[in-house]
């Protein structure tokens, strides 16, 4: 009988050791497609949109920026149209993931040239076919500290768009 509770023991153990490394290796597998996604764009590649899934949401920073892909990549074509569209590099990421691993989600930290740096959170669907993103949602990392002269800038420019 204690032979074969080690044995129990020892299987159980070896079956949560094999889930840790699963979940290391999903999460450099999304690290990589993401990093990738974020490329695409940097460097203007149309791959971009096949990595969202059909249905797949972007909101961007700006409160009118709400797109499903097609809508997203026709609003973007203007800056696809360049060598480059935008450049997002991460410099924090946390993935996490269901337990069968099909649908993972993730925060960023972003380092970004134009908007300095900001945060976003993804949703991602695992296919037989690989990655696709299903949500994402950039915003800017506004320091509490300067909250109240970001909103005053906001209040006045929802001033001058109303007239």
């Amino acid at each position: 009988m204690k032979r074969f509770l080690t044995a129990c023991f020892l299987f159980l153990s070896l079956v949560g050791a094999a889930r840790a490394e699963t979940n290391a290796e999903l999460t450099r597998q999304v690290n990589a497609f993401v990093d990738e996604w974020h490329d695409d764009a940097a460097h203007a590649r149309l791959a971009y949109f096949d990595k969202m899934a059909k249905d797949g949401v972007y909101i961007g920073t700006d409160r009118t920026e709400l797109w499903k892909r097609d809508e997203f990549k026709a609003w973007a074509k203007k800056y696809f149209d360049r060598k480059s569209a935008w450049s997002f590099k991460a410099t924090r990421r946390n993935v996490y993931a269901s337990a069968d691993g099909s649908i993972i989600w993730f925060d960023e930290l972003l380092d970004t040239p134009n908007m300095g740096p900001c945060m976003a959170s993804g949703v991602i669907r695992k296919t037989n076919k690989g990655f696709e993103i299903l949500h994402y949602q950039l915003s800017m990392a506004v320091p509490n500290e300067v909250n109240g002269q970001v909103k005053k800038l906001i209040d006045e420019n929802a001033k001058k768009t109303k007239s």
